[in-house]
């Protein structure tokens, strides 16, 4: 029977870093890439950290019922939607997967496929750093969209409360202050 170890926690932990890494040491885990209505960022791929798509596309895929999760958000630029699609790339009959998302996908994609297939890796960074890193990485951006930083940082507050991370049953933490060593102890948790 195959799980689902899903990476997650708020904007500037560092768990695309982590999730990346985890890959590279760990390629037995196979991934699935989610669909998002938002503009691609600069270094982006297609198909590769999201599948961009319109609100069109999005639309015929609610249509045709291929939607497990879904979530939007209005943001600073307009509203931006992020989903995970029954669209074939998940076989936990055969394979392991790590995916990486928030804890409100986390929660649907538990709900949909069972408490059992699911295994949470909830990372955390202290505020003032994880605020001090997304400053860094947007301003790295041709275009820098600074209020929406901002308004996902005060919203991962709410997000990530901490009786929605009790609602989640999320247990485990793990501190990304030294990279090396959180990637050491999350691979000790899950067995890798």
């Amino acid at each position: 029977m195959g799980k689902i170890y899903y990476v997650m926690g708020k904007s500037s932990s560092g768990k695309d870093t982590i999730y990346k890494m985890l890959l590279e040491r760990h390629p037995q885990f196979h991934t699935v890439v989610p669909y998002t209505t938002r503009p691609i960022r600069e270094g982006e791929r297609d198909g590769v950290e999201y599948f961009f798509v319109d609100a069109e596309e999005l639309h015929e895929m609610q249509e045709a019922e291929k939607i497990i999760e879904m979530r939007s958000y209005n943001t600073k630029c307009g509203i931006w939607t992020y989903f995970t699609a029954d669209d074939g790339q998940i076989d936990l009959d055969r394979y392991d997967y790590l995916m990486i998302g928030t804890l409100v996908s986390y929660r649907a994609l538990r709900e949909y496929f069972g408490e059992e297939r699911l295994v949470p890796i909830y990372i955390e960074v202290e505020d003032g750093l994880r605020l001090s890193r997304a400053l860094e990485r947007e301003r790295r951006q041709a275009e820098p969209k600074y209020a929406e930083m901002c308004r996902r940082f005060l919203a991962d507050t709410e997000d990530f409360s901490e009786e929605n991370i009790r609602a989640a049953g999320i247990i485990y933490r793990f501190q990304n202050t030294e990279l090396e060593k959180c990637a050491s102890e999350i691979e000790r948790h899950i067995g890798v």
